[in-house]
């Protein structure tokens, strides 16, 4: 949610921006919001020489009072019992325009920096740079649930018989590997200074707002029935809820955090032979990292952010790529997004394993989360990205480091968590 000084002030700046996103839809919003505010900024005035000349009115009772002047006291009470009705009449309708400022300012897209390239969808993200060199084996890379089958690793008919489509059972040392992943990136956050944190699982609905916009919410989000209450679809969105309505000393920025957490999403629609198995599911787990800092630092954060990622790939030996994100690629509350993509030696192509965000002000705006600094309170500025998310990171790790012989190499870094194993058979 942007600042509604800037529709105020710079209009035509936020409709551009609209037009960068390709949601000229949204563009009479704009004009729509202003009207409201200007009528709600009206009536606050009126309400507010409504108060005054209340309090002004209050203070001449007392006086006609101690003059015993009762009957003009009585005439000065019943003006007063006027100007409260009035008066509340007056707060429900400035109550109804906020109510009404803020549900339109929800869905106007946050301003994008001006580095992000124009672009309609995913289509025309830009490739920045590759880590690490892509290698075609001389030999054919089954389908990743076939790899983890040869190791009696997954079972998708008795997940399928407990929970439905999109689930999995994972066995054995496929199972482990998963853990271990889990355990090394958890690590290696902590080794860089992050602080790890296990966060809820639920949330409220006010952080769901306060973190993601009301479409990804419908598209992600499980509803715990009953309950104000809803699955989390990343710890990014609890662990930012964390700070919800705080004052930060400026002291003690930045906030780094790396969490663990088991994530929940609808992901709705038809998918292709390449995302099933256990690229597209219901349920996963991830470890994440968010930082919270002020607003000058959060580009040097977010170079900090997805460099972790392909450090952590690369130390497992996978090929990496970072794209950054176009325009009409960007969820409405993002300013700037990377996705880090892995290679598949099967597919002859990357594909997603991470996503890296820049939010400015946007969740701190919703959350209430500011900082307080020398020249006095101001919001902080919210990132996040994905350190890794298997099952989805075991394709990658399975196609790059199988053998010829099918066995499953295990990288230097990952053998400590594996009991010292360097290849699964």
């Amino acid at each position: 949610m942007i600042d509604i000084r800037m529709l105020r002030e710079q209009p035509e700046v936020v409709k551009d921006n609209i037009r960068k996103k390709f949601q000229d839809h949204k563009l009479p919003l704009v004009d729509e919001v202003i009207q409201l505010d200007l009528t709600s900024r009206s009536i606050k005035q009126e309400a507010d020489d409504l108060r005054a000349n209340r309090n002004r009115i209050s203070k001449e009772i007392g006086a006609l009072m101690a003059q015993n002047k009762k009957e003009e006291a009585e005439n000065k009470k019943a003006e007063v019992a006027n100007k409260a009705t009035l008066l509340l009449e007056l707060e429900e309708k400035e109550r109804e325009l906020e109510e009404k400022i803020t549900k339109i300012m929800m869905v106007i897209p946050n301003i994008i920096d001006s580095s992000v390239p124009i672009g309609k969808d995913d289509t025309e993200n830009v490739e920045i740079t590759k880590y690490g060199e892509p290698v075609v084996p001389d030999f054919e890379v089954p389908y990743h649930a076939e790899i983890m089958e040869d190791f009696n690793g997954l079972d998708l008919d008795s997940a399928r018989k407990v929970a439905g489509n999109g689930f999995y059972y994972l066995m054995g040392d496929i199972a482990r590997l998963h853990s271990a992943v889990i355990s090394y990136a958890r690590d290696f956050m902590i080794e860089r200074g992050f602080t790890y944190c296990v966060p809820p699982f639920m949330i409220r609905s006010n952080v769901v707002a306060g973190v993601m916009s009301f479409a990804e919410m419908d598209a992600m989000m499980y509803k715990i029935e009953g309950e104000d209450l809803y699955l989390i679809g990343t710890s990014e969105h609890s662990m930012i809820g964390k700070y919800i309505d705080t004052i930060i000393p400026e002291s003690e920025l930045p906030q780094t955090l790396t969490s663990y957490s088991p994530c929940f999403r609808k992901e709705k629609g038809a998918h292709g032979l390449e995302e099933r198995g256990v690229y597209r599911i219901h349920q996963f787990e991830k470890q994440e990292m968010i930082v919270v800092c002020k607003p000058e630092e959060s580009h040097l954060w977010f170079d900090k952010l997805w460099k972790n990622t392909v450090e952590l790939f690369r130390s497992l030996d996978i090929p990496v790529r970072t794209l950054e994100c176009c325009s009409g690629d960007l969820a409405d509350l993002k300013v700037k997004s990377f996705d880090v993509e892995a290679w598949s030696p099967r597919q002859k192509k990357y594909f997603e394993v991470g996503s890296c965000s820049n939010l400015g002000d946007a969740q701190a705006r919703r959350l209430k989360i500011r900082i307080n600094g020398e020249s006095g309170k101001y919001f902080a500025h919210t990132l996040n990205n994905t350190v890794a998310a298997p099952p989805r990171m075991l394709i990658a790790f399975l196609e790059n480091n199988r053998q010829a012989d099918g066995t499953v190499r295990i990288p230097t870094a990952l053998q400590p968590y594996m009991g010292g194993k360097t290849a699964l058979s």
